[in-house]
């Protein structure tokens, strides 16, 4: 064994020390006869062993290496040949004149020896083959895709799929041999064909779902099957399951009783995941993978409760019914199956079954990794905010497990749970600060440490002893690093701000910081000491509530860096936008709730240990940001001022259309500029001078004179499947509002387009296509504004200017479509998610925020009643500092 190990690693030093012109030379062997297949394969292992550790190989050795190999077809040799082909294929994007070696692959394919030749034969055949020589090749591939051998024809269908980036259509006319090989009876060629075939048939919607609903049966391959899951979530995805999609729904729910434990989990994964599906919808899904809670098999135990967490976020109350069989898998010897059990019981159960729960949490924590312990971290701070009650019981065990050893990125997510906890529930503090200055007395992690500090300074002076933690903090400016010691410096002196009978003893103590021995923290102790007894000095550069937008500041920093031009001159920090506090966490608050169903669902999907160069929330773009960037890179937009905000994309064409289009509004003080992004879905013709022509077709209101077309920044030309956009730009005055209704014209010239050359006609003539009209309505003036305590918001408001309206939404056949219907019409921030209804509900209380344009804060409250007889009965209160808002928003439900 010994001697074998020894040998073993003689090898792989042997492929780490070669050489590329020594490998080079040995290619020489190549054009000796006899051919030594032996000595040739291990040439042409180093070979592809350079090339694969990114071995740059010039043009000219490539080309006389590439035929030098080709010299190897003259062996039978079986293992030889296959090495032919792999070297081949990876050379032909360097050499020149590859084409050359056609006719000894194209022997190959039409060999009726050996079978293991003409598979390969066809991989490298069309990996060397460009778009312009497909056609040569045409008749050997369809004969190949209906070839009665399974690993021929499966090379020829992926090579085709390969292909069809390349030439689109000389592909799609091999429509009627991939439909012939889709009833092979080799499963990865029945696999592979109906891969195929979507790709042919992706832009026709119909001609899809006719191929979904003919292979929903008999098909004997389950990766295919498979396959027609995705294709129908897909479909689903992009409407309600009413009407057309009703009977794909049906075929989906079918393969739920599919004997193949692979197809009924796909689909009832894809049921899980589909948009606006109901508990009806969900409960057959549901109740295949509560079958699968129970499996011996511990892939389908691991992917039932995977599947069943990640529902678990949206629709908690679907999966309550296997909560006993979740339970038992706390105790799974798998400890990737007992994380996902407990941490969808701490989201599915009620407060009653909190103690219970967090017992069973005790035990289990010290048995997972890290990167588990994040996940049931995560799935406490839900709980606590969804159960404030239970804040003590949650408080104490997140301090247990605070002291507990781990690594930087899950004492971080104990943290950052306290924060949450301290921001949504103010009663909090006092226990939570205990706990985190417990925590600083020995804290490894630096920045933890200056968090809290940061957090113990801005609000610890508001509880009811602070002077408390001051020892906590002074402690810090003894014992710590430098960092931290600053830190705690600014800290002390917001309690010296803002409690005056501290202000002296503080000061004690920032006097001995002056002969701290780093600069940073002296320099900040001398400021403070200047500045404490100067109130104005105090507000301006201490307690001020204002700070800078830093998504802002983020991308003006980043083309600052990327511009050399910006860079010869010092930044400008008087062109970002300056917002209060207030606003900065609103905004964080919201972008952590759009994306903590995204955050979550991708750490349940990975186990390994987080970045700690980027956490996952830096890589999600906030989209008004990234329309923000792309507009003031325009002159003529960058003139409008800030952008208060952008509505959600609007179709104005089906997506199987020649040419696709849908709409973005966005809200500037005095202007409104419409973004019209388009698609040319035709591979035979380009568009040039594209516009779009925008006319009122219907109002109701006696000012729309006041709404004055500015500009339209048209599109030089538009593509085949490259997105472009045009931009049309509205005028209106500061405190005009109007709902309007626009028809939407495309005008463009048309010119031909080889679709294999790419060369365009000179000629052109001038068409026009009619879009879907556009409207423009109240909910378009709305920015989402996310408040913590909606009660307090509407407390503090008060009821001086509010309106109340009540309607019949005769049109909503459930509460849930009123719901979505109201909050569209507003385009206000449902609060508390109190957007969330049970199917069977007759009665609800919708919260909504919002800040109306202008920067003036606006809340409702909308009351309804549901009678299967009448529809839904709406009672909308709205308050707002401005009565005109008020009215405004009670009169935009139609």
């Amino acid at each position: 064994m010994m001697m074998q190990k020894k040998d073993e690693d003689t090898d792989g030093d042997m492929f780490q020390r070669i050489d590329k012109s020594t490998v080079l030379q040995e290619a020489r062997a190549f054009n000796e006869y006899p051919i030594n297949p032996k000595k040739c394969q291990q040439i042409l292992t180093k070979i592809l062993y350079l090339l694969a550790h990114s071995e740059v190989f010039a043009t000219a050795e490539a080309t006389e290496t590439f035929f030098s190999i080709t010299k190897l077809f003259q062996s039978k040799d079986i293992s030889l040949r296959q090495m032919v082909y792999l070297t081949i294929k990876e050379l032909s994007s360097i050499a020149e004149d590859v084409i050359m070696v056609t006719s000894s692959l194209v022997k190959d394919i039409n060999s009726t020896s050996e079978t293991i030749y003409r598979a390969n034969a066809i991989r490298a055949l069309c990996k060397i083959t460009d778009s312009s020589m497909l056609q040569s090749i045409e008749r050997f591939l369809k004969q190949a895709i209906v070839d009665r051998n399974p690993s021929v024809s499966s090379a020829a269908l992926v090579s085709s799929h390969h292909l069809f980036n390349k030439n689109k259509e000389v592909v799609k006319r091999w429509i009627n041999e991939v439909q012939e090989a889709s009833n092979s009876r080799g499963l990865a060629t029945q696999y592979h064909a109906i891969g195929l075939m979507y790709l042919i048939k992706q832009h026709d919607r119909m001609a899809v779902i006719k191929m979904i609903q003919n292979y929903s049966s008999g098909l004997r391959s389950p990766y295919a099957y498979c396959m027609l899951v995705r294709y129908i979530a897909k479909i689903l995805d992009e409407e309600d399951i009413d009407g057309n999609a009703r009977g794909l729904y049906e075929i989906l729910e079918g393969f739920l009783r599919h004997k193949n434990d692979m197809i009924v989990y796909e689909a009832a994964r894809s049921i899980c995941n589909m948009k606006n599906v109901t508990s009806k919808e969900l409960y057959p899904a549901v109740s295949a993978l509560q079958l699968m809670l129970v499996s011996p098999k511990v892939p389908l135990r691991f992917a039932a409760i995977r599947t069943l967490n990640k529902l678990s976020l949206t629709h908690p109350q679907a999966i309550v019914s296997c909560n006993l069989d979740i339970e038992n898998l706390i105790t799974d010897s798998n400890r990737s199956i007992a994380t996902f059990a407990i941490t969808t019981l701490l989201k599915t159960g009620n407060e009653a079954s909190v103690d219970r729960l967090m017992k069973q949490i005790s035990g289990f924590m010290s048995e997972i990794a890290d990167e588990f312990k994040i996940i049931v971290v995560d799935a406490i701070r839900a709980l606590c905010l969804k159960f404030p009650q239970k804040q003590t019981m949650m408080l104490n065990f997140l301090a247990s497990i605070l002291r507990d050893e781990g690594g930087y990125e899950y004492k971080k997510a104990i943290v950052d749970a306290i924060f949450d906890i301290v921001q949504s529930i103010p009663e909090s503090r006092e226990f939570a600060f205990s706990y985190l200055c417990e925590f600083i007395e020995d804290c490894e992690f630096t920045k933890l440490s200056v968090r809290i500090l940061h957090l113990l300074g801005a609000e610890g002076p508001e509880v009811s002893q602070p002077s408390q933690y001051i020892r906590y903090i002074y402690n810090r400016i003894i014992l710590e690093n430098s960092t931290i010691r600053a830190a705690a410096t600014s800290a002390l002196a917001k309690f010296a701000i803002k409690i005056p009978e501290l202000r002296e003893r503080i000061k004690v103590l920032l006097n001995r910081c002056l002969e701290d021995v780093d600069d940073e923290v002296r320099d900040r102790a001398s400021l403070y000491l200047r500045i404490l007894d100067n109130e104005e000095l105090c507000q301006k550069y201490i307690v001020n509530e204002n700070t800078y937008s830093m998504n802002y500041l983020e991308s003006s920093l980043q083309e600052y860096i990327e511009d050399e031009t910006l860079r010869k001159t010092a930044f400008d920090i008087s062109k970002i936008p300056i917002i209060t506090k207030a606003q900065e966490k609103s905004e964080q608050l919201r972008i952590k709730t759009k994306t903590a169903g995204m955050l979550a669902s991708s750490a349940m999907n990975s186990a390994r240990e987080p970045s700690p160069k980027k956490s996952a929330m830096s890589e999600i773009i906030d989209p008004q940001q990234q329309y923000a960037m792309e507009m003031e890179a325009i002159p003529q937009l960058a003139a409008l001022g800030k952008l208060f905000t952008s509505s959600a994309l609007t179709p104005l064409t089906e997506l199987e259309t020649e040419y696709v289009v849908g709409c973005v509004k966005h809200i500037f003080q005095e202007a409104i500029v419409f973004q019209f992004n388009c698609r040319n879905t035709l591979n035979d013709s380009v568009l040039e001078n594209v516009s779009i022509v925008m006319d009122i077709a219907s109002q109701d209101d006696e000012n729309i004179d006041l709404l004055q077309p500015m500009f339209c920044i048209p599109c030089n030309q538009l593509l085949y499947d490259q997105p472009e956009k045009i931009y049309v730009v509205y005028k209106r005055p500061q405190q005009y509002t109007p709902s309007v209704t626009f028809s939407c014209l495309l005008k463009f010239i048309v010119k031909d387009c080889d679709p294999t050359t790419g060369d365009i006609d000179t000629e052109g003539y001038e068409d026009e296509y009619q879009l879907e009209d556009l409207d423009l309505s109240i909910g378009d003036y709305v920015a989402p504004a996310f408040i913590i305590n909606f009660q307090k918001a509407w407390d503090e408001i008060g009821d001086a200017n509010e309106v109340v309206e009540t309607y019949m939404l005769t049109a909503a056949t459930s509460l849930k479509k009123a719901i979505s219907s109201v909050v569209e019409m507003l385009g206000m921030t449902p609060c508390e998610n109190s957007d969330i209804v049970e199917d069977r509900a007759s009665t609800h209380a919708l919260l909504l925020t919002g800040t109306f344009v202008g920067g003036i804060p606006c809340i409702a409250r909308a009351r309804m009643i549901y009678e299967s007889s009448t529809g839904v009965t709406l009672e909308l209160t709205v308050r707002s500092p401005v009565r005109a808002v008020c009215e405004i928003l009670s009169n935009a439900i139609n």
